[in-house]
């Protein structure tokens, strides 16, 4: 399907598989526009987890398939910021240069495969549980954590000279930008109280790890803004299983 190269357009076909192709090269003012509509495209990602989850299957098997959706339908692109970065921090020691290095190295090392594993198997077991009570806020996730990419690059340095993330941050709307954090969080904190504690913990996160980007990187990179995303994202579906199975999921 070929689209125009609107702002909305061009997130949804950065942050998605699906087959789209734009009519035309995105001008640097449209991507950085782009920013701004990465929460809706993860409120759309959380619809389709949200009405998936209404099928007539076991937990187990329902959690398998909606993590196995959810991972084709961004194609993988957050998890592979996430493997790669596991792979620099680690590997990087408190070398920033070499951390870089690390980090545009194709290859997966042992803490990569880590990683991805420790993530995928935390969010099957938090949706297993979040199916059995049959929450309807699973969209939480997903849009909190595009929610985040915004906020991340109004607060924080590319320190990458060249590439998408540097037209981002270049060119994004920075008081639209805040405009819609402000938007996001109120959104989260109006779902009621579990909305309001996945805000906090998701925040409280956020601020961790760019601390830790702007100690090891002196800002972030696209690799660990997927590891942010990805693992925005496992936290918010801890919070709200927890929440669940303690079994104050019924108010709020």
């Amino acid at each position: 399907m070929s689209l125009p190269a609107h702002p909305f357009c061009i997130a949804l076909q950065f942050l998605s598989r699906l087959p789209l192709s734009l009519r035309e090269a995105p001008s640097p003012p449209a991507l950085g526009a782009s920013l701004l509509w990465y929460p809706l495209i993860g409120l759309l990602f959380g619809a389709l987890l949200q009405t998936l989850s209404l099928l007539p299957l076991p937990a187990n098997l329902l959690a398998a398939l909606l993590l196995a959706v959810w991972v084709l339908a961004s194609g993988g692109l957050h998890l592979d910021g996430l493997a790669d970065s596991a792979d620099a921090w680690v590997g990087g020691g408190q070398d920033r240069a070499r951390t870089l290095a690390i980090m545009k190295d194709p290859r997966a090392g042992a803490m990569a495969v880590i990683a991805i594993v420790l993530v995928l198997l935390l969010k099957y077991a938090a949706l297993q549980t979040l199916l059995r009570t049959h929450s309807t806020l699973l969209w939480l996730a997903p849009y909190l954590a595009r929610g985040a990419m915004p906020a991340l690059f109004l607060s924080t340095a590319y320190v990458r000279e060249a590439g998408l993330g540097s037209t981002l941050a270049a060119q994004l709307p920075r008081r639209a930008a805040r405009l819609v954090c402000l938007l996001v969080a109120a959104s989260c904190a109006l779902a009621g109280r579990r909305g309001l504690l996945v805000l906090l913990g998701v925040t409280a996160l956020f601020l961790l790890l760019r601390m830790a980007m702007l100690r090891r990187l002196g800002g972030f990179t696209g690799d660990t803004a997927g590891a942010l995303l990805e693992l925005s994202e496992t936290l918010a579906l801890l919070i709200l299983a927890g929440y669940e199975a303690a079994g104050r999921g019924l108010e709020g």
